[in-house]
């Protein structure tokens, strides 16, 4: 049985990764990268066997590889893919796939040179309540989806500093710096992958109301954008991208035609599905609320993988794509991926005017391109010093106060 070789890039998120790709019999983790020594340490004890650890890429990348994971910085993933493709080594992305417009369009002319397959580690649509609302769907009896709603609602205890030194540990962290219309994939791509939708105008409005954190270096105020996409399909999404209002929740909700089914918030898992009285479908009631199963026969390894047994599902999607040597389906495939980074930049370029529309461009065309290819506008520092380009904050003079500023330096020594 042939074994694939796959290396990991960041030892964060990437043992994560790691340890589900690790549970396919066919697959082997021979290498990891990353920069920092305490995390490198802390990644290999975690992922339970010594396995060689690379500082530079270019030489992690010359060790015989089949893949790679890329799990480093949230907006500095493109460079180190367009490597992969160079030596048609596939890669498995996490999100988003581009910081800029322009990463974008240079992803993409990278990735059609070459034979590499490209899937992005997007693992929501896999939770329990959304391949449910999926196979729902599929089935057709609440008719044509039009309208559907998907939150990631994330809020944070303003006391609680410990997650400062693990997560965000130095001002210039992504996190620091993070739109709320950038994290958007976990709330987008339940809602593609169930309608098989593809975005063609966003625009975005801001929740501005900054959390009063005991320590922080947080330049966002902005606890939310409400982001509204026009699909092509004629449906239309109201998506959050990383939100920080009320409880935690991961909600979704897919209106057809006929009826809609939802998951509900703070009920473990639960799904309501309703119909119409007048389209009820046979076996069904007007009112249906259930806890749906997985009815997979890898079960067990799903319930004890992380993010709601996506983390395994996903792998194991990726491993089959690499078995098959085909490309992912949509939402997961490259032209998706890019199409969802777009909702997220060009979403907060509306949200920053006011709620200005912005059309989606399709990547796939040439033409769509060129307009793209110098836009590296960005709210983040580069990892080579750069400065951010645009505002991160709707409100665009927005900082924490000195004393917010001072406890988070004492939270990262």
């Amino acid at each position: 049985m042939k074994k694939f070789k796959i290396g990991v890039l960041g030892m964060g998120r990437g043992v994560d990764l790691a340890e589900n790709l690790s549970l396919q019999k066919d697959c082997e983790i021979v290498a990891f990268c990353e920069l920092s020594a305490e995390r490198a340490a802390s990644g290999i004890e975690r992922f339970g066997r010594e396995v060689p650890v690379f500082k530079d890429f270019d030489t992690f990348l010359e060790q015989e590889l089949d893949a790679v994971v890329i799990a480093n910085y949230f907006h500095e993933h493109t460079p180190y893919a367009i490597k992969c493709f160079e030596k048609n080594i596939h890669v498995l992305c996490e999100c988003i796939s581009n910081g800029t417009m322009a990463q974008g369009v240079e992803l993409l002319r990278a990735y059609e040179k070459s034979d590499s397959i490209y899937m992005l580690a997007e693992n929501y649509p896999q939770m329990k309540f959304n391949r449910e609302m999926k196979h729902v769907c599929d089935g057709g009896t609440l008719g044509k989806i039009i309208f559907a709603e998907g939150e990631y609602n994330h809020p944070v205890d303003p006391e609680d500093t410990d997650f400062l030194k693990g997560y965000i540990y130095f001002p210039e962290h992504w996190r620091n710096l993070l739109p709320r219309t950038y994290y958007i994939t976990h709330s987008l791509a339940p809602l593609m992958w169930a309608t098989g939708a593809t975005p063609k105008r966003v625009s975005a409005v801001p929740v501005f109301s900054p959390i009063p954190e005991k320590a922080t270096a947080r330049m966002v105020g902005d606890r939310a954008a409400i982001v509204t996409t026009v699909n092509d399909d004629g449906s239309v999404f109201r998506v959050t991208g990383c939100a920080a209002f009320g409880a935690h929740h991961n909600a979704y909700r897919l209106c057809g035609e006929n009826g809609q089914i939802e998951n509900l918030r703070g009920m473990d898992g639960q799904v309501m599905l309703r119909y119409s009285a007048w389209a009820i479908p046979e076996g069904k009631q007007e009112v249906n609320l259930y806890e749906p199963s997985w009815n997979d026969s890898d079960e067990e390894l799903i319930e004890n993988a992380g993010h709601g047994g996506g983390d395994y599902i996903v792998a194991r999607m990726f491993l089959d794509c690499l078995r098959e040597g085909k490309q992912p389906d949509h939402p997961y495939d490259i032209y998706s991926a890019t199409t969802m980074s777009s909702v997220a930049i060009l979403g907060h370029r509306s949200l920053l005017g006011g709620g200005q529309p912005y059309d989606i461009p399709d990547f796939r065309l040439e033409e769509c391109r060129v307009l793209y290819e110098n836009d590296n506008d960005t709210p983040f520092f580069g990892s080579d010093g750069s400065e951010p380009t645009i505002p991160c904050c709707s409100v665009t003079e927005y900082s924490p106060s000195e004393e917010q500023i001072k406890a988070y330096y004492e939270a990262i020594k």
